[in-house]
């Protein structure tokens, strides 16, 4: 894989992780830096933090949350990933059903909606993603790196049906 950190200016995640030693008291588990990479599309680069099996998680559970399979969205459970959004970088329109938080850290981000409804968010802003047909874009000439924590939702129902998910290949 491409390492999109080096290239977008952005530093690499430091990721500390949480535990307990053998008397219950909370320890360090874990720690690393790792930078972000480029996914096969070629206009982002994603790296994965931590994810869990099942809502609400199991804290007894001591397999390392980021080999969890993910997919490009969500399965099911729970992720927390990092996302640089490259210069002019956009993303399919897709659905999931999932609530999603997404923390804008550095540059902007526009949220665009199936209507077409546009948004721009800025660095410190956030999005509650609920289920809805979107797609992000970065319309700068800087990366923009977002936080999304997704979290397995019922799926959004219209006139009693379920809207199906829209997630792309």
């Amino acid at each position: 894989m491409i390492d999109a950190a080096s290239d977008s200016g952005l530093l690499p995640v430091h990721r500390v992780v949480t535990g307990h030693d053998v008397q219950g008291r909370a320890i360090i588990a874990a720690q690393d830096v790792a930078p972000t990479q480029m996914i096969a599309s070629g206009d982002a680069s994603f790296l994965t933090i931590w994810a869990t099996q099942d809502v609400p998680a199991d804290n007894n559970d001591n397999r390392d949350g980021r080999e969890l399979p993910t997919g490009l969205t969500l399965e099911r459970g729970s992720v927390i990933r990092v996302v640089d959004m490259l210069p002019g970088g956009e993303s399919p329109l897709h659905r999931t059903n999932s609530i999603d938080y997404g923390i804008v850290l550095n540059g902007d981000v526009e949220l665009e909606l199936e209507g077409g409804v546009k948004q721009t968010v800025r660095a410190g802003g956030i999005i509650i993603q609920r289920g809805t047909n979107h797609l992000w874009r970065n319309p700068t000439d800087k990366p923009c790196r977002i936080v999304f924590v997704l979290i397995e939702a019922l799926a959004y129902r219209h006139d009693g049906e379920a809207l199906p998910e829209c997630k792309p290949d």
